[in-house]
């Protein structure tokens, strides 16, 4: 038992040893974009999958910079998914890590460049022959980008939703403030209407500046454009939809609402996995707390699975 054991543990360790990473830079107008390749040990073209980070200051890894939220998610999902021969393209999205020197001014950015950045990432290795296919997976805020990357690149063969919204950030963002007051609820609600109409708001309560600032507000415009429901419909590639079960950020209706959407879809709901993509059994906070800030825990082996299945039967 102990020899097999000894083998198995072997095997593993020398499959995730043998997988390669590379930097990987992609120029844009202003500023490079930083990402890592990591290729299996394989030597015939093997599936490419990019990897999009969640919202705010999360890079490549997953991690949430300037904070304790070391997780390592999207690694450990680069390097699981090398040990079944598929090879993954993580990045800083612009402005985030090493790719700071992309930011632009925050009255300049728009949700459209986070997706022509993704789908530039899909372009650049269109004709690379190490790869059978490109597919693009989104976590989280990721999963907007990369169903809207994957209607402009045509480089793009197959598209997997990790822990994605099926609502506009607008409607998410107002259920988050329902704690909040009624007279918060209301003036927040009042604001987006104003910017879902593509205008911007002078007058903003010094308690929802944070959320509402004007240099923000172009950017919040354009991302409220995006209805995650309607654009994965749009979809004529094979589509996975994956969510955990205890995820406090991100709930299994809204993964019903994205395969409501698409229902040719493959579709599963993770047992026991949380938002950071790992086990959990709790579904409170401080129950959970762990999970975020310990880049060891493991990911979910059957998230690994149920990938590698979809990539590799196509």
């Amino acid at each position: 038992m102990k020899k097999v054991l000894f083998t198995i543990l072997t095997l593993i360790f020398f499959s995730t040893a043998c997988a390669v990473e590379k930097n990987i830079i992609l120029p844009t107008a202003t500023g490079d974009i930083h990402g890592v390749l990591l290729m299996p040990d394989v030597e015939q073209p093997c599936p490419l999958v990019i990897i999009i980070a969640g919202s705010g200051p999360t890079d490549m890894d997953g991690n949430t910079l300037g904070s304790n939220n070391r997780n390592n998610s999207l690694k450990m999902l680069a390097e699981g998914l090398a040990t079944e021969g598929i090879a993954s393209l993580r990045y800083d999205k612009r402005g985030i890590g090493k790719s700071q020197a992309a930011v632009m001014n925050e009255e300049e950015l728009r949700f459209e460049h986070y997706i022509d950045d993704a789908a530039a990432w899909a372009d650049m290795f269109a004709d690379d022959n190490r790869f059978s296919t490109i597919a693009i997976a989104g976590h989280s805020e990721g999963s907007l980008i990369g169903m809207v990357a994957a209607q402009k690149s045509k480089a793009l063969k197959a598209y997997i939703s990790i822990a994605g919204c099926g609502r506009p950030a607008y409607e998410v963002i107002e259920e988050q403030l329902k704690p909040q007051p009624e007279q918060v609820q209301r003036e927040a609600a009042a604001i987006n209407r104003e910017l879902r109409e593509g205008r911007t708001v002078e007058m903003v309560p010094s308690y929802l500046a944070a959320l509402y600032r004007k240099s923000v507000q172009p950017y919040l415009i354009s991302w409220y454009r995006y209805d995650p429901a309607k654009e994965i419909a749009k979809l004529r590639i094979p589509v996975l939809i994956l969510q955990g079960d205890k995820d406090i950020q991100v709930g299994v209706d809204e993964a019903e609402r994205l395969y409501a959407a698409r229902m040719f879809s493959s579709y599963h709901i993770i047992r026991n996995m949380n938002h950071v993509l790992k086990h959990c059994e709790s579904s409170e906070i401080i129950g959970q707390l762990d999970t975020y800030q310990n880049p060891d825990l493991p990911i979910k082996e059957e998230l690994i699975e149920h990938i590698a299945r979809f990539l590799l039967t196509k």
